[in-house]
């Protein structure tokens, strides 16, 4: 547990003046991979449980409190199958009849993949929390791709559309979102190839899906490496609408759960934008040598905080609580190599990491090639949003981070600056930036210890988010709206996250549930305009402002 001894006092300006772009709700969305620790067997789909569907249809199957959970939050768009499960995929091994369907050995987490979960479920599954379906192909087929686009969106009496009837949906899907290849410049996916052999796959695939439904939209693999960059925007920024970016953070307080730690964690959103403005950067320049005009986007389409633990600690396993299963720990280790802990429930100090990231992506609506979607890894289970085990399921502390930006932050951003304590301190960069012996690069940077998002809502009113970085120091930050103190109303609503003093690595359990929540809405005084922003925390103030 931290003590807030101390006070800092800051500055906030909020602007009332929309910014040129909106934020796109996309930038909310998720991601679910076949055979990725417990995202569809046992999270989506249990076909045993007693809490999932009996009655027959695509849906049968699926859990009701993970449905119920996914439909209060809201999931804006869905991307599906994968992630490295999309490189050896057979749509066709998905659809038809559940019983008739093969059982294979799937080669991205080496499991066996019977196929009950497929296309129609996933479709199914996509419309019944309300989001927009993301299909990833593996860009190895052009056949394949086209027939699979046949299958979800022609409307004609083919051999599929039939089968699509008989599958439980006689109108096309009309999926509009569709990518083409996942880390194709990765040498552990099935379907590895040079950028110029990606290129003219992805012209070739893209030409002839587009022959069966002309208004789909393409994500292209991206990569921050010129030699792989430079050829794809090349070759296909006439064709694709997004550029994917993958960004991955990593968390060691599995090994050590400190206050450093926790600034290591918090900390790391700052690469991240930093990746992002490069990354847009980098695209809007090559499209500008290459003379492509139309507007370009880039799709995060994967992202995540990873947890990190020692190899020589025992395997984790699925715990009942919805965290890890109690395990015996050496009481001596090495701290490398390490492993990814795909058990480890999301804590607090994510939660502020993930503020940041969106507090990035929020900024990055206005850059020459923006972030206009983003599917964090993952929805359910496997360090998602949603922990589900046999006996129920627990909403994380990263849902209620979404919550909160999804469902009551403005989508037209302005102006805001803040004037506050920072520190100066070697930063953890992204998982991907490791040291010949395994351990983690840093950089030396001021981290802030407030990060602050504005927007307006469609009915005019103004949300201001704050993210109090610091573990232990409580900020009373002044606010001002237009530059003026007397403009900030008197009273405002106010939404935490975090602000009652939990541990900084506390998580949400099964029996725990309530540890990291939204708080709902109470009304509070601004006396003189000053706020007062706990340790670790997330606040959201919305204000009744004349713009």
């Amino acid at each position: 547990m931290i003590n807030t001894a101390t006070i800092d006092t800051a500055s906030i300006d909020i602007g009332t003046r929309p910014l040129d772009r909106p934020i796109d709700q996309l930038i909310y969305g998720h991601f679910l991979e076949q055979a990725f620790y417990g995202n569809i067997d046992g999270g989506v789909f249990d076909e045993g449980s007693e809490l999932s569907i009996k009655e027959p249809g695509p849906l049968q199957g699926c859990r009701t409190d993970v449905l119920e959970a996914c439909r209060e939050l809201g999931v804006p768009v869905l991307r599906w199958p994968g992630g490295n499960f999309t490189s050896a995929y057979w749509w066709r091994d998905g659809v038809g009849p559940r019983d008739d369907r093969p059982r294979r050995l799937e080669l991205a987490w080496g499991s066996e993949e019977s196929n009950r979960f497929g296309t129609p479920e996933f479709l199914a599954w996509s419309a019944a929390v309300g989001a927009e379906p993301y299909l990833a192909h593996s860009c190895r087929s052009v056949d394949d791709a086209v027939r699979w686009v046949e299958y979800t969106n022609h409307g004609g009496d083919t051999e599929l559309t039939r089968l699509r009837a008989a599958d439980g949906h006689p109108d096309p899907y009309q999926v509009r979102f569709w990518g083409l290849g996942n880390e194709v410049y990765g040498r552990w996916q099935m379907g590895h190839r040079s950028p110029q052999r990606y290129v003219e796959d992805a012209v070739e695939h893209a030409r002839f899906m587009r022959a069966v439904d002309p208004d789909l939209s393409f994500i292209a693999v991206g990569q921050e490496r010129d030699s792989w960059l430079e050829p794809v925007v090349a070759g296909l920024g006439q064709l694709a609408d997004y550029f994917s970016l993958h960004l991955y953070g990593a968390s060691r307080h599995l090994i050590d759960p400190s206050p450093d730690e926790f600034a290591a964690v918090v900390g790391q959103s700052l690469f991240f934008e930093q990746a992002i403005v490069e990354f847009s950067q980098h695209v809007h320049g090559l499209a500008a040598r290459h003379r492509i005009e139309r507007p370009l986007a880039i799709s995060m389409d994967e992202w995540n905080m990873r947890h990190v633990e020692p190899r020589d600690w025992p395997e984790p396993q699925p715990g009942d609580d919805g965290g890890i299963a109690p395990r015996d720990l050496p009481e001596q280790t090495e701290d490398l190599p390490t492993r990814v802990n795909r058990h480890s429930p999301r804590t607090l100090a994510d939660a502020i990491f993930y503020a940041g990231v969106f507090h990035a992506m929020h900024r990055a609506a206005q850059l020459p090639v923006p972030v206009t979607m983003a599917n964090t890894v993952n929805l359910i289970n496997a360090n998602g949003l949603i922990n589900v085990r046999p006996n129920g399921s627990v909403r994380t502390a990263t849902y209620h981070v979404w919550d909160l930006y999804q469902n009551h932050f403005g989508g037209r951003p302005t102006r805001s600056q803040a004037r506050c304590a920072a520190t100066w301190t070697d930063t953890r960069l992204t998982d991907a930036h490791r040291r010949p012996d395994g351990r983690f690069w840093t950089l030396p940077r001021a981290v802030p210890d407030l990060d602050v998002s504005s927007a307006l809502t469609d009915d005019g009113r103004l949300t201001v988010a704050v993210i109090n970085r610091s573990a232990d120091t409580d900020v009373t930050a002044q606010l001002s709206v237009d530059g003026l103190i007397s403009a900030v109303p008197g009273t405002a609503d106010l939404r935490t996250i975090g602000a009652a003093g939990p541990e900084l690595f506390a998580i949400n359990t099964i029996d725990d549930p309530g540890r990291v929540v939204l708080t709902p809405p109470r009304r509070i005084t601004l006396e003189e305009g000053r706020i007062n922003l706990p340790a670790h925390s997330i606040s959201l103030l919305t204000l009744a402002v004349r713009a």
